[in-house]
């Protein structure tokens, strides 16, 4: 059961990810078009540094999970015959 709450988690931290670039990259639209005032663009430009550090922090974690799962598989053992072993044919 704590293999299903970790993947509805991972996925549920993949939409919030794909949420947050697509609410970036709507604000950038909008004040690269212009016709906000001075007070929208600085609140815009507020929630578009809040959204790119929560983007940068779940980044950092995923970059994180790659390392220790490729740590992982550095360790596993091959096998007589194995395609892929060094020097395997």
């Amino acid at each position: 059961m704590a293999k299903r709450a970790s993947k509805a988690s991972s996925e549920a931290a993949e939409e919030d990810f794909d949420v947050r670039l697509a609410r970036l990259e709507a604000l950038v639209e909008e004040m690269e078009e212009g016709g906000l005032g001075l007070e929208g663009a600085i609140a815009r430009y507020e929630e578009g540094v809040a959204l790119l550090k929560g983007c940068r922090e779940q980044l950092t974690g995923y970059r994180k999970q790659v390392e220790e799962l490729t740590r992982g598989a550095e360790v596993l053992e091959t096998y007589d015959d194995d395609p892929d072993a060094e020097g395997g044919e």
